[in-house]
């Protein structure tokens, strides 16, 4: 919008401060709020900014003297794009300082980044739980495994358990911070540890666990027909491929559910905390609500609220008949008209957000969210992202 271009310009001479609701001086240090904090996850709807706010509250971590991971979980592959970057591996890479640097951007920490390969972590953890190498061999080539663990990529939920246990446990980071998808998606992550153990502990794993005969008794002689047919036409006998590969899974079954109870206490422990990011907008700020209730009612524990792309300035309470005749002597009529005009129109999304922001304070039961004002680019490089950075840590 070029209005943006006039307010922004404008705003100081208009008036002395921009509109004290939306300064730095009202958004809280979040480095105090994050004090003690190991684990940091970022949730909220799609297209509010929310892997951008990942990477530049990593980067403003890092830049403050701590050892930052970010992880993402979304598949669109953005948050390697924000760190300036073609591409992110399956295991923890550093940001090198020189990177940094030649964009003007100092941290006297580590920053480290990570694209989620749920096929890879899947078999890593079968490498490590496996009781030995025949074990880890019989169920990586189990064709049953292979395309479970593929489908099971697609969610991201299951595998992204399982790092962000790795890094909690394994690694020396000071604070994990995990980008998750679009609102809905993450809840599925938040609850994918206490369904896997339903199904790791429950009756259901049991009859696969059985010896085959029963197993095939308790399918059905109906099943039992299709998988023979099945097994004629492919060479496949399913029913026998189903029953080693969940009697070869056995082994691993007990150190998998271990580190699913890890993940689950931890997702609602002291040391990690929720930010919900969203916008202005009603359908985002909707979601942040629909977030922060489903949250609480988790046992986990909302971090803070943070509001991007947020309008400010607009006629600060003025008419735009007196904006122009303040404008005029600087400016002229015509353009003062202009500039006049263009902070009208501004102003109208400057109340709509204010608005916004007032009924998510109510409805989340907030003093005040962090508020990160609508930039005039979007953010595409390192130098962006410490601007983000600035402003989440004012």
């Amino acid at each position: 919008m070029s209005s943006g271009r006039y307010s922004h310009g404008h705003l100081r001479f208009l008036h002395g401060n921009y509109d004290p609701v939306m300064t730095a001086t009202t958004r809280r240090g979040l480095r105090a709020k994050l004090d003690g904090k190991r684990v940091v996850v970022c949730v909220g709807a799609g297209g509010v900014g929310k892997t951008t706010t990942s990477a530049a509250l990593a980067l403003g971590l890092a830049a403050r003297g701590q050892k930052v991971a970010v992880v993402t979980i979304d598949p669109a592959r953005r948050l390697a794009s924000a760190l300036g970057l073609q591409e992110l591996s399956g295991d923890p890479r550093q940001i090198e300082p020189a990177r940094l640097s030649a964009q003007g951007v100092e941290v006297s920490g580590e920053l480290w980044a990570m694209m989620l390969d749920a096929k890879r972590t899947f078999d890593e953890i079968v490498a490590r739980l496996a009781a030995d190498e025949d074990a880890r061999e019989e169920i990586l080539a189990n064709p049953v495994y292979r395309e479970l663990s593929t489908a099971v990529a697609g969610s991201h939920e299951l595998s992204a358990i399982a790092k962000l246990y790795e890094l909690y446990e394994e690694h020396d980071f000071d604070v994990i911070v995990l980008d998750t998808p679009p609102s809905r998606n993450a809840l599925d992550f938040l609850n994918a540890p206490t369904r896997l153990l339903g199904f790791l502990e429950g009756r259901a794993l049991q009859v696969f666990l059985a010896p085959g005969g029963l197993t095939a008794r308790l399918f059905g002689r109906g099943t039992a027909l299709v998988f023979s047919i099945f097994a004629r036409v492919t060479g496949i006998d399913m029913l026998a491929e189903l029953s080693r590969f969940f009697r070869s899974l056995g082994g691993v079954i007990d150190g998998f559910g271990e580190r699913t109870r890890g993940v689950a206490a931890l997702l609602r422990a002291p040391e990690t905390a929720f930010l919900i990011v969203t916008s202005p907008e009603p359908e985002p700020a909707r979601e942040a609500v629909f977030l922060s209730d489903r949250l609480a009612s988790a046992g986990m524990h909302r971090g803070d609220l943070i509001v991007n792309r947020v309008h400010e300035g607009g006629l600060l309470g003025r008419s735009a008949t007196d904006v122009q005749a303040l404008l005029a002597p600087e400016l002229g009529d015509a353009l003062a008209a202009r500039v006049a005009g263009n902070l009208a129109d501004f102003d109208v999304l400057v109340r709509r957000d204010r608005e916004t922001i007032a009924r998510l304070c109510g409805a989340m039961e907030l003093r005040r969210p962090l508020l990160v004002p609508h930039l005039d680019e979007e953010v595409q490089d390192l130098l962006g992202l410490s601007r983000v950075a600035e402003h989440l840590f004012a």
